[in-house]
């Protein structure tokens, strides 16, 4: 399919379920612990159309600017079939783009789909032993764990396996991903969030303050400061998510907005190194944790990747010291870094 033989659809149906979209987007796209950045997305099926979150779009904004691509659902469907990403193919008003995710929300038959970065959810999903842990937490609903999968066909793919199995299911946890909510309407797929989300809160770790020193060190770095969000410290005051962070990339939205490496320096060479990203020797990173010291933020760095480094320290706050941990292997973050649909996964802000 290509733009030309695009159906002429209404930009903003003039619905209640429509409004309703909106209205749980934004609230959704506000909270930090559900989504961070121009991550997650929510979809609509109305009369054959999937009405699905663009990508780069922010879900916080949905109320102020057009958010959501209408896409027949027919046509994800058959692209599905040939084994063809309909983000590739489909634009829609200024060159925007269905979401990654739009195969995995046509595939599943309730009218309204949600999926979130819940930190919650992610610091069990990043956990070797996930399906158990979350057995019991998630006792009496209809959920299933998802090993984890690219995005786009392949999840889309998987999701409709798991559904012939047990088509009742309208949970699933996505391993070292997210959450996927179904439900009939948004009231319902809220509620179903809210439940779950109260199951799976974990209390994050207590964590020092940033060293002082550090902060004198930035003196004359006119390119470097303190993030205005001070628990971000932890992810250089807090030796477990130092150790953590060590052992690799968790999840996509890291190694795409954060890199696949992080930036670690120890609390010794604070001063000389900054001193040369200062004076141009060094091609400085968008953001550096400082062993023992704190996090320090270039002007550089932009909304999403801000908002990305904020979820990195919310879970990896909530994992346990000694949590047996899957990361992504160098060939799934590989994966993920060249995905050619990721491009357009702009922070568009």
């Amino acid at each position: 399919m290509n733009v030309a033989t695009q159906p002429k659809l209404s930009l903003r149906p003039q619905r209640e379920e429509f409004a309703s979209l909106l209205n749980l987007s934004r609230r959704v796209g506000c909270d930090p612990q559900l989504v961070q950045g121009n991550n997650g997305n929510i979809s609509l099926k109305l009369d054959g159309v999937l009405w699905i979150k663009a990508s780069g779009k922010w879900l916080a904004d949905a109320k102020q600017e057009d958010t959501f691509v209408p896409v027949e659902l027919a046509v994800v469907k058959e692209s599905l079939r040939r084994n063809v990403e309909i983000a590739q193919l489909y634009t829609w008003g200024d060159e925007l783009r269905p979401s990654i995710e739009t195969a995995m929300h046509a595939v599943l038959p309730h009218r309204v789909v949600l999926h979130v970065h819940s930190v919650n959810t992610i610091a069990w999903a990043v956990r070797r032993d996930g399906p158990s842990q979350l057995s019991k937490r998630l006792a009496g609903l209809d959920w299933r764990w998802v090993p984890y999968i690219s995005s786009g066909i392949p999840l889309a793919k998987k999701i409709e396996k798991l559904l012939s199995a047990g088509p009742e299911t309208n949970v699933f946890i996505l391993g070292n991903h997210g959450l996927v909510i179904c439900g009939n309407d948004c009231e319902a797929a809220e509620a179903l969030l809210d439940d779950i989300e109260r199951r799976l809160a974990i209390i994050p770790r207590q964590s020092p303050g940033p060293e002082a020193d550090l902060l004198a060190a930035l003196t004359g770095c006119s390119h470097w400061r303190f993030p205005d969000i001070p628990a971000l410290h932890a992810l250089g005051t807090d030796p477990v998510s130092r150790m953590i962070l060590k052992g690799g990339v968790l999840y996509p939205c890291q190694a795409i907005f954060l890199g696949p490496r992080i930036p670690m320096l120890p609390f010794s060479v604070r001063l000389s190194r900054f001193a040369g990203y200062s004076n141009g020797e060094a091609e400085a990173p968008n953001y550096a944790i400082i062993e023992g010291g704190g996090v320090v933020v270039n002007e550089k760095i932009n909304s999403a990747e801000y908002a990305t480094l904020i979820g990195l320290m919310q879970i990896v706050q909530r994992v346990e010291e000694f949590a047996p941990l899957r990361y992504l292997t160098v060939t799934e973050i590989a994966s993920v870094l060249g995905d050619r649909t990721n491009r357009y996964r702009q922070p568009f802000r």
